[in-house]
C-alpha cells in the first residue's frame, strides 16, 4: 500500500489522463524508470524507439526517400550515448 499526498494524486491522474493510461501503470512505469536510473541500466528498447518519433521538422524534403538509413543513423546515435 503506497499513500500519496492529495496534490500527487491529483498530478498523477492528471497526467495519466493526457497519456490515456491507468493510475496504476504510470505509476508502475516511474517506478521502472526510477529503478533503471538507480541501475543505471538502459532504457528498453520500445522507449527508445518511442523517443524518435516526432521529433519535429528538419524542413528537408528527402527524409522520406532516405529514411531507412536515418533511422539507422539515429539508433546507432542512440546507442553510443
Amino acid at each position: 500500500m503506497v499513500y500519496l499526498e492529495a496534490e500527487q494524486l491529483q498530478a498523477l491522474r492528471r497526467k495519466a489522463r493526457i497519456e490515456r493510461i491507468s493510475v496504476a501503470e504510470l505509476i508502475r512505469r516511474c517506478v521502472r524508470r526510477g529503478l533503471q536510473d538507480q541501475a543505471g541500466m538502459p532504457p528498453p528498447v520500445g522507449q527508445v524507439y518511442a523517443r524518435l518519433i516526432g521529433l519535429g521538422s528538419s524542413g528537408r524534403t528527402d527524409i522520406g526517400d532516405e529514411h531507412d538509413d536515418r533511422l539507422a543513423s539515429a539508433l546507432a546515435h542512440e546507442h553510443l550515448r
